[in-house]
């Protein structure tokens, strides 16, 4: 076990789900042919001046709400001036003075049930830059990326292991998910992150190392250890640790120098001449959090408290369309309902490649399924076999069952009578039950539902089959 301790702090880059860009009425959207979704504005033309997105500052005050950060009432936009090819003004408009929010944290809970408060220092709002499509000979650029908004939010050095950097960017990317502020889409560049890593064998701080272009949350956890690992075999053999930028390499699983930071980069901030500075009242603040919906944690405490297994609560958050379709049917059987909505439901829509608010199950239909199949007034064979009209057509589950021949017989006579003739034909079966036989009983329901094509309540029949096998 190593004697260093690992110091971590992470930023990260999420674009924001507006429509249009930050500072230009150009479209913000991914997968378009490249430098269509352009304006003068983001190619950097003499003249144009930037006219700042409203809808940018909403999402970014979601996006404090959710993290615990304190509002910054009066801010401004700054020029961060450099040159580099992918920033055709020559400057970036961020927010380095004033950054809309601070002093926030995430909450995780680690793999022993210990909980930590991952510390944010502050989340600013920015731009972002255009793409850069490198080729064996030369280098495209894509405007399309040019202004579209980011927010970066930076943690405190406040992270010990991968264990932990991993678990924060889990909870981030999924509190960002619910408050649909970003789609944090990491394949798409929709969130990037980058580590500043350090150890130590004492509570000074050691020489940090940046790591950039890690491609996946798990590959975060990859890159830190085997940075971690690499300072160490360093300082062990008597060498010093140098302040650098490194990039994670996928394929190697390892981390390679891009440049050494010989000297502290001077941007030389000012403020942004051509923006206003904004004045937040409260009243816009309460505005632009007013339609958030219920957090993950709030809706895992109302599946845990319905009954709903671990493993499906978790697989309920995983999908955040599943989770907001649940929220309309809060006052029927959760338990029913996820089983419904993480089985077949699930597999039909995989299946058609489809989003369950396109399908024709209403929310009359499905409060109508849950509380059937709750009441065993449909089996689950017959939900399986009524499946597809339930999503493709119009019809009620009346007028289904009605035209399948398939009503789930209530009758207490009947289903007597019924099992009376099956034990009758399986005699075989009912005389190994009688010799002590108990698993010929499963075999005898098995039996009892191939004969009657899923139409009695196994619930009702497996006790009348019972009833009758041990007089």
């Amino acid at each position: 076990m190593s004697n260093y301790k690992k110091t971590i702090g992470i930023e990260v880059h999420c674009e924001l789900k507006t429509n249009n860009k930050i500072f230009s009425p150009a479209l913000s959207n991914y997968g378009s042919m490249a430098n269509t979704n352009i304006n003068i504005i983001d190619l950097g033309y003499p003249g144009s001046l930037p006219v700042l997105n409203v809808d940018v500052v909403k999402m970014a005050l979601k996006a404090c709400k959710v993290l615990n950060l304190n509002v910054t009432r009066e801010m401004h936009f700054d020029r961060k001036n450099y040159f580099y090819p992918d920033l055709p003004k020559g400057f970036q408009i961020t927010q380095q003075a004033t950054p809309i929010g601070r002093e926030g944290y995430v909450e995780i809970t680690k793999s022993d049930g210990t909980k930590k408060k991952i510390y944010i220092e502050e989340m600013h709002i920015e731009e972002d830059t255009c793409k850069s499509v490198h080729g064996e000979k030369s280098s495209l650029l894509d405007f399309n990326r040019a202004g579209v908004p980011l927010i970066e939010i930076v943690t405190k050095p406040c992270m010990e292991s991968s264990e932990e950097a991993v678990l924060y960017l889990e909870k981030l990317r999924e509190l960002l998910l619910y408050a649909e502020v970003s789609d944090c889409k990491i394949e798409e560049g929709s969130m990037r992150c980058d580590t500043n890593v350090s150890i130590s064998k004492t509570e000074e701080l050691g020489t940090k190392v940046e790591t950039k272009n890690i491609g996946s949350i798990t590959n975060v956890g990859v890159a830190i250890e085997y940075e971690a690992k690499r300072q160490e075999e360093i300082l062990e053999a008597g060498g010093s640790i140098v302040p650098e930028t490194r990039r994670f390499d996928d394929k190697t699983l390892t981390t390679v120098s891009m440049r050494v930071k010989e000297v502290g980069n001077d941007y030389r901030y000012f403020p942004e001449p051509d923006i206003p500075t904004l004045k937040l009242t409260d009243e816009f603040i309460n505005d632009s959090t007013s339609d958030l919906s219920r957090s993950p944690d709030e809706r895992r405490e109302t599946y845990k408290n319905a009954g709903i297994n671990p493993i499906n609560i978790e697989k309920i958050i995983a999908n955040k369309n599943i989770s907001d379709y649940l929220e309309r049917f809060l006052d029927i059987n959760l338990v029913i309902a996820s089983n419904l909505l993480l089985g077949d439901i699930a597999s039909y829509l995989n299946k058609h490649d489809g989003d369950i608010n396109s399908t024709h199950l209403t929310d009359t239909k499905f409060k109508d399924l849950v509380s059937r199949i709750d009441k065993k007034e449909i089996s689950n064979h017959i939900f399986k076999e009524i499946l597809d009209e339930l999503m493709e057509n119009d019809k009620t589950i009346d007028e289904i069952l009605e035209s399948k021949g398939l009503n789930l017989v209530s009758d207490q006579s009947e289903i007597e009578n019924t099992i009376k003739e099956i034990l009758a034909k399986y005699s075989d079966l009912v005389n190994q039950y009688k010799n002590g036989n108990e698993r010929a009983s499963k075999a005898i329901m098995g039996m009892i539902m191939k004969e009657t094509h899923g139409s009695l309540s196994p619930q009702i029949a497996n006790e009348v089959m019972m009833k009758l096998l041990n007089e």
